[in-house]
């Protein structure tokens, strides 16, 4: 990406600046970094990574709870993301938000079988 530089702002961020001034958000952040039915793409992923060193932010588990092994990792996963996820839906969204069957938080919580 020709015209593009690092920004360091000294907490940690760093901000991908455009040579004309502007700002580009990262793509974690942006529409090309999710995905259409929840969640982060590949991209959206590789990109949080780079900004947040020593992450260890995965894709989602979509397979079906009936096809994991109780107590697999992927199974613990799921399970931690649905409460922590299923917590945040009832407590810090609005009603509207929470009906909404194309807000994402409900996408997410429909990709990981919530």
């Amino acid at each position: 990406m020709a015209g593009l530089g690092i920004q360091n702002r000294g907490c940690g961020i760093a901000r991908i600046q455009k040579a004309d001034g502007g700002k580009a958000t990262p793509a974690w952040q942006r529409k090309e970094g999710k995905n259409p039915t929840g969640g982060l793409n590949r991209k959206g992923i590789a990109s949080y990574r780079s900004q947040h060193p020593g992450s260890k932010l995965s894709t989602a588990v979509t397979t079906k709870p009936s096809k994991l092994k109780p107590g697999s990792k992927s199974a613990n996963r799921r399970k931690s993301f649905c409460a922590r996820m299923s917590g945040m839906k009832k407590r810090l969204t609005s009603a509207k938000t929470a009906r909404d069957p194309n807000s994402r938080i409900n996408k997410s919580l429909r990709k990981w079988n919530c």
